[in-house]
């Protein structure tokens, strides 16, 4: 194991990390601190948008008050399939997919500008090819006290990973 030349090695969890929202706002993670997260990087003219969007919403309704969160990301380094400005994005799935849950600012999610909470992430759990983001629609999810416990593929269905989050929820 090599050093990490990022910032994401100083950072112990994902609630050590802000963001900004779609309007510019920063937003502090340890916000969702004792909150199940499903991060995902979000794009809207993706062979996949319509199935991750509607079942991220179809989980999100379901246990919104059972202590989940979906924190969408969207990200153009996949085909360009996210052109849209951050209030386009915005309107575009709360519009037509009903999503409910925080949409934040375009991001990097590879290279040398991906953002620093994606470098932790993919550092935490690499996937098929090493720590690369492969598409869109790669999923995260982190436990109550902010830790990366699985990584899904882009083509995981959202509703397949309700007995994970049902875990880490304790409702099974």
């Amino acid at each position: 194991m090599g050093a990490n030349s990022s910032s994401s090695n100083t950072a112990g969890s994902v609630h050590d990390f802000t963001v900004k929202d779609a309007r510019g706002n920063d937003v502090d993670l340890s916000t969702y601190k004792g909150k199940v997260l499903l991060i995902v990087n979000v794009a809207s003219q993706c062979g996949l948008t319509n199935s991750n969007y509607t079942e991220l919403s179809q989980l999100y309704e379901k246990y919104k008050d059972k202590g989940v969160e979906v924190l969408a990301f969207p990200c153009n380094q996949f085909g360009g399939q996210e052109p849209g400005s951050n209030e386009q994005i915005q309107e575009f799935a709360c519009t037509r997919y009903k999503a409910e849950y925080p949409i934040f600012k375009k991001v990097n999610v590879n290279g040398d500008n991906a953002a620093p909470l994606y470098k932790f992430l993919k550092a935490s759990k690499g996937g098929l090819f090493g720590e690369s983001i492969k598409w869109n629609f790669t999923k995260f999810l982190v436990d109550k006290e902010g830790q990366v416990v699985k990584r899904y593929a882009p083509t995981t269905s959202p509703l397949n990973i309700e007995n994970d989050i049902k875990q880490l929820l304790e409702l099974s």
